[in-house]
């Protein structure tokens, strides 16, 4: 069975943890050491987010001159690199020699008059008080917005519409090799008049692209993993309560934070319905208890409306 796993930012680099390549490695190490568990009994392909990452090398850049700031396409390729480079590393480590893996960067093709351009939605870098990220906004010239009870910036995430190394991932698969691709959600590119290509200051959302990934590959599976344990109705609030088992139509009745859960929940959606696979959501450490039903929230065409864990 052919699996796309979508590691989330978060799930890599915790919240409040700090932004420094020993932590990451040590998440690192602990994501393939899950992802070990799969890998003998299918085929699959990684990818991840980059949120904290890339908002790292944006407030580095921030440190030229305004004329020299590398744009966001240039730090998403940066930081796919980073991190496919160790996601890699460990998975070698952690399986046995004849498991060879590849990180793959990844050109995404986005539409230049996608509505995300004049909304910036996607949160990336370090978390700010509310006057901290106001003042960074007035002197940065950003955009802010809250995040459960902090403030990050919001940049343009608009949606993936071609994977220009869809073949090459296939041809990989093919030939065994465990594939780490459209990390970040890909590096956004569109096409100029003349045809060619050129990057885009935005960062893809990684679980639509992963969606998208998982689609072109005709994936039986798709696992979006993060740093909670399921999908749940009403988080946050008084009597949360964690979802085992829905179809698309009755989660989609149900409303989730749009920088958080919410792309997740309709990621996964897509998928099942263009491919009539399966979709999980849940932690990181849960990985193949996820693909086999028994733990974090999984959507099919076939369950009976939406089931809950005790």
């Amino acid at each position: 069975m052919c699996v796309v796993v979508a590691l989330g930012g978060n799930a890599l680099l915790r919240r409040g943890e700090p932004l420094t390549a020993d932590v990451q490695r040590r998440n690192v190490k602990v994501a393939a050491a899950a992802l070990a568990c799969i890998v003998p009994q299918h085929n699959v392909v990684i990818s991840h987010g980059n949120g904290p990452q890339v908002g790292l090398l944006s407030l580095q850049a921030a440190a030229y001159a305004v004329n020299d700031t590398y744009p966001l396409d240039i730090l998403d390729a940066e930081t796919e690199g980073m991190i496919g480079y160790l996601i890699a590393q460990e998975l070698d480590n952690a399986l046995p020699a004849e498991r060879r893996c590849v990180a793959l960067l990844t050109q995404v093709e986005v539409d230049p008059q996608d509505p995300a351009f004049r909304h910036p939605t996607k949160p990336i870098g370090p978390t700010y008080d509310e006057a901290t990220a106001l003042a960074l906004a007035r002197d940065r010239g950003w955009a802010v917005a809250p995040d459960g009870d902090v403030y990050r910036r919001v940049v343009a995430s608009p949606r993936p519409k071609r994977i220009f190394e869809l073949e090459v991932i296939r041809w990989l698969v093919d030939q065994g090799i465990i594939v780490i691709s459209v990390g970040g959600g890909g590096i956004p590119v569109l096409h100029r008049a003349d045809g060619s290509l050129i990057g885009v200051e935005a960062v893809i959302d990684k679980d639509f692209a992963s969606a998208l990934l998982a689609r072109g590959l005709e994936a039986e599976a798709l696992l979006l993993l993060t740093d909670v344990n399921a999908v749940y109705k009403n988080w946050g609030k008084l009597r949360p309560r964690a979802i085992r088992r829905s179809t698309v139509q009755a989660i989609r009745e149900l409303a989730f934070e749009p920088g958080s859960m919410g792309p997740k929940v309709e990621a996964a959606c897509e998928f099942v319905e263009q491919t009539g696979g399966i979709a999980g959501i849940g932690a990181l450490g849960d990985a193949a208890a996820i693909l086999h039903g028994d733990s974090g929230t999984v959507i099919t065409a076939d369950a009976a409306g939406i089931t809950w864990w005790d």
